[in-house]
C-alpha cells in the first residue's frame, strides 16, 4: 500500500507522474483551486451577515481577512483526497510554481489537515519528465509563504475593485456587466485604438513604379524625388485631418493621379536610366530569444491565428505529458514564464544537437538574452522542449495537429536561439532620370542573404505585412546605365491604425507592466467573454458597450483607470511576493484610504450618484439637426436613437458594426431602413391575428398588433416558447396549446389553493401558491389532471429521481464521446451531452439544425476548456485563514518605505 500521496493540479499532469513513481506513491490531482473566496453574504455565519463588508466575504474590520469556502462542485474531489490521505506518512505537494500553485498547496494544508506525524513536502519543477520529478523529490522546500500572500492579496484586491465598481456599471450601463482591475485597463487600450480609427480622415496620394533591367535581371524601383523634391508617402498625412504634415523648413510634392500619369508618360520614353548612388551594408539578422509564455503566445497568434487561451492550452497539455507509445513524457517545460534562461544542461544539449545537425552554424559560446520588459520575474527558464534530440516529425504520430504545429514552433525557436545570426548585404541605389525636363529619382533596395545561420531552422511571424525575404538586386555599379521595361503610376490611400490583435494586444499590455504571464490568456477571455469586445478574424473589436462602460470609468474614475496605477498594482503584487510589501496595509491604503487620498471605497460612494448615462454621440441629424447617439438597453445590445423627449426614434444597431464605422450616413441609413417583417409560426385561437416570432436571449411569440396598437404603445401579448424548442416547426395544435397557457389544472385536494401549469425560463412547471415543480414535458399540460399535478407537487425540491428528460436531439456515439451524445434542455438553454461532458449550445444554433461535426467540435471543446467555475447556491461554513504546523510561518513582510 502506498504511504506517499502526491498531489498536483490536473489529472493529465498526475498520470505523467505517477508513471515515474514507484508503488510507494498515489498520485492524485486537485484538478485547479480547491478553496475560493465565498460569492457573498450568504455562506457567512449569521453575525457577520448584516456587516457592511458581508457581500465582499472580506472582513474588512478585521484587518481583511477572507471567509473561505469548498464549493460544491468540489466537494467530491475533496473528499476523495481526504480518503486518499489516510494512512499514508508523506504528502508532497506538487503544484506549480508560481503564486497560484503555490496557494493551491497552501489551501490544500488547510482543508486536509494532515497530522503533525505526516511529513510534509513542497516540490518544484519547471519540465515534468522522469528526471526532473525524482531530482525535486530529493530537494523539497516548504510552503512559501509570501507567494501565498501574494496571490490572496490579489484575489481581494479583485474582489474588491470588481464589487464595488461593477454595481456602478449594472445602474449607468446594463446589468450583468463587470468592472475588472486588469481586464478594464485592457479594454481602455481597444476602445482607445478604435477612437484613433473612428477620428481617421484618410487620404491619396501617387508614385511611380519602374521596372528595369541589368545583366538579365529584372527588378522595381519607386519614385523618390521630383527636381530634387521628395515625393510625399503615407507617413507624411496627419491621420486625423488627412492633410500633408510637414515641419519647418521641410518640403515635399504630393502627386496627384494627373500629375502621376502624366509623369509615367514622360518616364516611358526617358533616357537613360543611371545609377547615381549605390549603397551597400553589411549586417546581421539575430536570432529571437527562446519562447516566453507572452512571445510564444503572440507568435502562435500570428502564424497559426490561435487566440491566447488556446495556446496556453495546447501548451498545457504538452508540458503535462502526452503518451509516446507506452511512455508518458512531457515535451515542454512549464509554460507560464517571463524568463529568457535556459538551464546550463539544456545549453549543452541544445550545443551538441548544432553541432551534429548544423555544424557551421554553431557559435563560439551560448547566446544568452536579458528580458526588457517591465517587472520580470525570471523564476523559471524560457519555454523549451524537453529534450531538444526529440523532433517534431518524430513525434508526430503522438499528437494532434494543434500540437504538433506549436510543439515545431516551439522547437525550432529554442534551436534557432542558440544558432550564429544570418549575415545579410542591404543594397540601396538611386536611378535618375530626365522625364521631359522634369528630373526623377526611383529608389531601389535590396536584401541578400549571404549565410542563413538560424534562418535554417525558424522565422519569426510579423505584426506587419514587410516582406522579411530576401529582395536580391543585380550587381549594379555607379554611373551603370539600366534598360526601362515599363512604368505604371500607382494610387495609394492611407490607412487608420490596425486594430489589436491577441498578439498585439499582449505586447502593449506587457510593455506598460499590465499584467503577468498567466493572466494575459484570461484577460482576453474574459472582455470577449463579457462582450466588451468580439473578435473579427484576428481583429479584436471593441462592442458599444465598451465604448459606454468606458466612458462611465474614465470619466469619473480617471486615476482608476490610468495605465500606471494598473501596472503599479502588478509592481506591488511582486513585492508582497517578495516580502518586500505588507499586504494588509496596501489594501487598506487601496480600497479605505486616509484623509488626504480616498480609497477605492469613498471615491465611489461620493461619486457614484453623480454619474451621468453613457451614450456614443454619433452625431446630428442632416435632415432635422437632432442629435443621434447609442445606447445601451436592457437586453445588453446597443440600439440607436434620435431626438429628446416624446419625439424619440429608435432603430437597433446590427451586432457586426464596428463603432469606427458608425458614421452620421451610415446612422441615416439604419434608421431608414423598415424593420423587417417578423416570421411568423401561425395564428393566435383567440384573436385570429398572426403569432410573430421573437428572439431574445431565446425564443418566444408575440401576436401582432395593429398599426394603431403599435402607435398608441398598446403593450403585446407575449407567449411563452419551452427552450430548445423553435416555434416554427410547430403544428397549429402546438400553438394553440401554448396560446392557452397558463392553464389552471384544479385545485389543490389539501389547501384549495389552485394548481396552474406554466412555461417559465427555465421550462415548465406546475404551481400551486407558493409551491412550484419543474414539469419535463410541456405537452403533458393536455392529459395532466389534479391527482397527476399533485405527485408532481410531492415531490422533493432539489435531487428528486425523476425519468430522464426528452432528448431535443438525439447523435448516437460520435468520435471521442464517452457515450451516447444528445441535446437536452437545460436550465440556463440547450446543452449538449456525452454522459460525461456538457456543453452549453452556443446562441443562434437551433438544436434541430446542429449536426454530427458541431456537436464534436463544441464537445472537444468543451472538454479540453476543462470544469466551468459555478457559483454555488450552498455554502459551506467559514473557515478563516489559519497557519498549519507543516506550511511555513508567515513571517511578517517588511514594509515598503
Amino acid at each position: 500500500m502506498a504511504k506517499k500521496l502526491v498531489i498536483v493540479e490536473s489529472p493529465a499532469k498526475a498520470k505523467t507522474i505517477g508513471s515515474y513513481l514507484g508503488g510507494d506513491y498515489e498520485v492524485e490531482a486537485s484538478v485547479g483551486h480547491i478553496r475560493d473566496l465565498m460569492p457573498n453574504a450568504k455562506g457567512l455565519p449569521e453575525e457577520h451577515r448584516k456587516k457592511w463588508w458581508s457581500d465582499y466575504a472580506v472582513d474588512i474590520d478585521n484587518n481583511f481577512e477572507p471567509f473561505y469556502e469548498v464549493p460544491p462542485e468540489k466537494m467530491a474531489q475533496v473528499k476523495r483526497l481526504k480518503e486518499a490521505m489516510k494512512g499514508k506518512d508523506t504528502l508532497v505537494l506538487a503544484t506549480d510554481e508560481d503564486r497560484e500553485g503555490e496557494a493551491i498547496s497552501w489551501h490544500l494544508l488547510e482543508v486536509l489537515k494532515p497530522g503533525k506525524n505526516v511529513q510534509i513536502k513542497r516540490i518544484a519543477f519547471h519540465e515534468i519528465t522522469k528526471s526532473a520529478i525524482l531530482a525535486a523529490l530529493d530537494t523539497p522546500r516548504q510552503v512559501d509563504s509570501c507567494l501565498v500572500e501574494a496571490q490572496e492579496t490579489r484575489r481581494i484586491l479583485d474582489r474588491l475593485y470588481g464589487y464595488t465598481l461593477s454595481p456602478v456599471l449594472w445602474s449607468r450601463v446594463t446589468k450583468n456587466l463587470s468592472a475588472g482591475r486588469v481586464q478594464s485597463p485592457a479594454v481602455k487600450l481597444i476602445v482607445e485604438r478604435e477612437v484613433a480609427r473612428r477620428n481617421f480622415r484618410g487620404a491619396s496620394y501617387w508614385d511611380l513604379r519602374v521596372e528595369l533591367e541589368s545583366a538579365k535581371q529584372r527588378f522595381t524601383a519607386d519614385l523618390k524625388a521630383l527636381d530634387g523634391v521628395r515625393v510625399a508617402t503615407g507617413s507624411d498625412f496627419d491621420d486625423t485631418t488627412g492633410e500633408l504634415k510637414l515641419g519647418k523648413d521641410q518640403k515635399v510634392v504630393l502627386l496627384d493621379q494627373k500629375l502621376a500619369e502624366e509623369l509615367a508618360g514622360s518616364a516611358r520614353k526617358a533616357r537613360p536610366y543611371t545609377v547615381t548612388r549605390l549603397e551597400t551594408t553589411e549586417g546581421f539578422d539575430r536570432p529571437s530569444a527562446p519562447f516566453m509564455t507572452t512571445t510564444l503566445q503572440q507568435d502562435a497568434n500570428r502564424k497559426f491565428g490561435f487566440s491566447a487561451d488556446r495556446t496556453m492550452r495546447i501548451a498545457q497539455g504538452l508540458y503535462e505529458g502526452i503518451d509516446l507509445g507506452g511512455e508518458q513524457v512531457g515535451l515542454i517545460t512549464y509554460m507560464r514564464t517571463d524568463s529568457l534562461v535556459l538551464s546550463g544542461e539544456a545549453l549543452g544539449s541544445i550545443r551538441s544537437f548544432i553541432e551534429r545537425e548544423y555544424k557551421d552554424c554553431l557559435p563560439d559560446k551560448p547566446q544568452q538574452y536579458t528580458n526588457k520588459v517591465r517587472n520580470a520575474q525570471e523564476a523559471h527558464e524560457a519555454i523549451r522542449p524537453t529534450d531538444i534530440k526529440r523532433r517534431p516529425e518524430q513525434i508526430a504520430r503522438f499528437i494532434n495537429e494543434d500540437q504538433l504545429k506549436l510543439y515545431t514552433l516551439i522547437w525550432q525557436r529554442t534551436v534557432a536561439s542558440q544558432m550564429k545570426p544570418a549575415r545579410v548585404l542591404r543594397t540601396e541605389a538611386d536611378i535618375s532620370t530626365n522625364a521631359e525636363g522634369k528630373a526623377l529619382t526611383f529608389l531601389a533596395t535590396g536584401k541578400q542573404i549571404t549565410f542563413d545561420g538560424y534562418l535554417r531552422v525558424y522565422m519569426e511571424g510579423r505584426d506587419d505585412d514587410a516582406d522579411p525575404n530576401e529582395r536580391k538586386l543585380p550587381t549594379l555599379t555607379k554611373g551603370l546605365e539600366v534598360a526601362p521595361i515599363g512604368v505604371e503610376a500607382l494610387g495609394h490611400q492611407t490607412k487608420p491604425p490596425a486594430r489589436y490583435t491577441d498578439a498585439t494586444l499582449i505586447k502593449r499590455l506587457e510593455e506598460q507592466g499590465i499584467g503577468r504571464p498567466s493572466t494575459y490568456a484570461s484577460i482576453i477571455s474574459v472582455i470577449v467573454d463579457r462582450g466588451y469586445v468580439r473578435k473579427q478574424g484576428k481583429q479584436l473589436v471593441p462592442t458599444f458597450k465598451a465604448f459606454l462602460t468606458m466612458e462611465v470609468l474614465e470619466n469619473n474614475f480617471q486615476e482608476l483607470m490610468d495605465l500606471g496605477f494598473t501596472a503599479r498594482m502588478d509592481e506591488a503584487l511582486d513585492e508582497i511576493s517578495e516580502g518586500k510589501e505588507d499586504s494588509k496595509t496596501y489594501l487598506r491604503d487601496f480600497f479605505l484610504g486616509d484623509s488626504e487620498k480616498p480609497g477605492l471605497k469613498k471615491m465611489v460612494d461620493d461619486r457614484k450618484r453623480e454619474i451621468p448615462y453613457p451614450a456614443f454621440v454619433v452625431g446630428d441629424s442632416p435632415e432635422t439637426g437632432e442629435p443621434i447617439v447609442v445606447r445601451n438597453g436592457k437586453d445588453g445590445n446597443a440600439f440607436l436613437q434620435v431626438g429628446d423627449g416624446d419625439n424619440k426614434r429608435y432603430a437597433n444597431v446590427p451586432e457586426d458594426l464596428a463603432p469606427a464605422d458608425l458614421t452620421i450616413e451610415k446612422a441615416m441609413e439604419i434608421l431608414a431602413q423598415k424593420r423587417p417583417e417578423a416570421e411568423s409560426a401561425g395564428i393566435d385561437p383567440a384573436t385570429g391575428r398572426r403569432l410573430l416570432v421573437r428572439n431574445r436571449q431565446g425564443f418566444y411569440l408575440e401576436v401582432e398588433r395593429t398599426p394603431e396598437e403599435v402607435e398608441a404603445k398598446v403593450k403585446p401579448t407575449w407567449i411563452s416558447v419551452p427552450p430548445g424548442v423553435n416555434p416554427t416547426q410547430l403544428s397549429q395544435e402546438d400553438l394553440d396549446l401554448l396560446c392557452s397557457l397558463p392553464k389552471s389544472i384544479g385545485a389543490h385536494p389539501e389547501t384549495g389553493k389552485p394548481i396552474l401549469f406554466k412555461i417559465g425560463k427555465f421550462g415548465p412547471y406546475v404551481e400551486s401558491g407558493e409551491d412550484r415543480r419543474t414539469v419535463e414535458d410541456w405537452r403533458s399540460v393536455t392529459t395532466m389532471g389534479v391527482d397527476a399535478a399533485v405527485e408532481i407537487l410531492k415531490q422533493p425540491r432539489f435531487g428528486a429521481k425523476r425519468g430522464p428528460a426528452a432528448a431535443l436531439k438525439e447523435f448516437g456515439t460520435l468520435n471521442g464521446a464517452a457515450g451516447p451524445v444528445k441535446v437536452l434542455a437545460g436550465r440556463y438553454g440547450p446543452y449538449i451531452t456525452d454522459g460525461e461532458t456538457n456543453a452549453t449550445l452556443p446562441k443562434g444554433i437551433v438544436p434541430e439544425d446542429l449536426s454530427e461535426e458541431q456537436a464534436t467540435t463544441i464537445l472537444t471543446a468543451k472538454r479540453e476548456a476543462g470544469p466551468s467555475v459555478k457559483r454555488p447556491f450552498k455554502k459551506a461554513s467559514r473557515t478563516t485563514k489559519s497557519t498549519t504546523a507543516k506550511a511555513k510561518p508567515k513571517a511578517k513582510p517588511k514594509a515598503k518605505k
